[in-house]
C-alpha cells in the first residue's frame, strides 16, 4: 500500500540535504526517510531538519534503512560521486553506475511500488540504468533531467529582457550536459516569440544574445563548481517542483529525463524532452515542434549518449 504522503531520499550529501530542505517547505509531505551509506550524516541531517518543524507543516523527519522504503510515494536518489572542477557529468558514469548497482536492488526487494526519482549525474544514463536494473515499468522512473538547466535558462532570457521569469516559456531538452540544447524557435514571453519580444525590448543582436545566453546556461554547472565547489540549491528546487508535481497529480510539463519509444525518432534511451509529470511519473514525453537545426542537435545529443550507455550498460 502506498502511503503519498511519505518520501525517502537516498544520499545525504549536498544534494540529498538541500532537497530535504527544500521539500519540507513544500509541505508535499507528513514522512520524509533520509538514507546514506553513513547512518550518522543522516541522522545529523534529519536533526537539524526536525528543529525548524515549527516554522513549517507537521512532517516526521528520520534516518532510516532500505526497510523503510516499501510504502513510499517517491524516492528520489541522489547518492553518488560528486562532480569536481574541470571534470564532466560524463566522467561519473562509471563510479555512479557501480553505486547504483548497490542501491536498486535494494529497493526492489522491498516491493515499492512508487515512482524513483533519479538526481544523481550523469543523469540520463542513470535513468536508464535505474530503469533497466529495477524492472519498473518506464512510467515510474524519471530523471531531474534538464528541469533545472530550463530554469536558467528562463532566468537568464528575464535578467536579458528584464521581466518575471515567470512569464518566459522555454526549455533546453537532450542531455543533461554539454550536449544539449535550447529549443529557440518556440521560446516566448506570454505567447510573443522571443525574437519580437527582444526588439520590443530594445535587443537587436539575437545571434549575439542566444550564442551568451546559451552558452551560459550550458556551463553554469562548471562556473558554480568552480567558485563553490558544488551545485545544489537550483537543482534541489527544481527536484521539489518535480516531486509536487507527481504528488498532487498536476499533469505539468516539465522536460524530465524518461525513457523514450520513437519521440523524435530516438528510442532506448533516457533523455529530456517535454513530458507530462503527474501520479503516475513520466506519463507521456511530448513531441513539441522543433527546427531542423534543433532536432539535428537532440539527435546528436542522443548519439552521445548512447555511446556512453554502450559502455556501460
Amino acid at each position: 500500500m502506498i502511503n503519498i504522503r511519505k518520501a525517502a531520499i537516498i544520499g545525504c550529501g549536498f544534494v540529498g540535504a538541500s532537497t530535504a530542505f527544500s521539500l519540507v517547505h513544500k509541505g508535499l509531505f507528513s514522512e520524509l526517510v533520509l538514507i546514506d551509506a553513513d547512518q550518522k550524516k543522516a541522522e545529523g541531517e534529519a536533526m537539524d531538519l526536525s528543529h525548524g518543524r515549527p516554522f513549517t507543516s507537521p512532517m516526521h523527519i528520520y534516518a532510516g534503512s532500505y526497510d523503510d522504503i516499501s510504502d513510499c510515494a517517491l524516492i528520489i536518489i541522489t547518492a553518488g560521486a560528486n562532480q569536481k572542477p574541470g571534470e564532466t557529468r560524463l566522467d561519473l558514469v562509471h563510479k555512479n553506475i557501480a553505486i547504483f548497482k548497490a542501491i536498486i536492488p535494494e529497493i526492489t526487494k522491498r516491493n515499492f511500488e512508487g515512482i524513483l526519482l533519479i538526481v544523481a549525474n550523469p543523469v540520463d544514463i542513470l535513468t536508464y540504468a535505474a530503469l533497466k536494473l529495477s524492472g519498473y515499468p518506464k512510467e515510474r522512473v524519471l530523471g531531474s533531467g534538464t528541469v533545472l538547466d530550463s530554469a536558467r535558462f528562463r532566468y537568464l532570457l528575464s535578467e536579458h529582457l528584464t521581466v518575471d521569469s515567470r512569464s518566459v516559456h522555454a526549455y533546453i531538452i537532450g542531455e543533461h550536459g554539454d550536449s544539449e540544447l535550447a529549443v529557440w524557435s518556440s521560446s516566448n514571453v506570454s505567447g510573443i516569440s522571443i525574437n519580437d519580444f527582444c526588439e520590443l525590448r530594445g535587443h537587436y543582436d539575437h545571434e549575439q544574445a542566444m550564442n551568451r545566453i546559451y552558452h551560459t546556461v550550458r556551463d553554469s554547472a562548471y562556473e558554480i563548481i568552480d567558485r563553490k565547489g558544488a551545485t545544489y540549491y537550483g537543482v534541489a528546487m527544481a527536484v521539489s517542483r518535480i516531486a509536487e508535481s507527481i504528488i498532487r497529480n498536476e499533469h505539468s510539463v516539465l522536460p524530465v529525463s524518461s525513457l523514450l519509444n520513437g519521440e523524435y525518432g530516438l528510442r532506448d534511451l533516457c533523455i529530456s524532452v517535454p513530458t507530462i509529470v503527474s501520479g503516475k511519473g513520466a506519463e507521456q514525453a511530448l513531441e513539441i515542434p522543433l527546427s531542423p537545426d534543433e532536432l539535428e542537435k537532440l539527435k546528436r545529443s542522443a548519439t552521445e549518449l548512447k555511446e556512453v550507455l554502450g559502455s556501460v550498460i
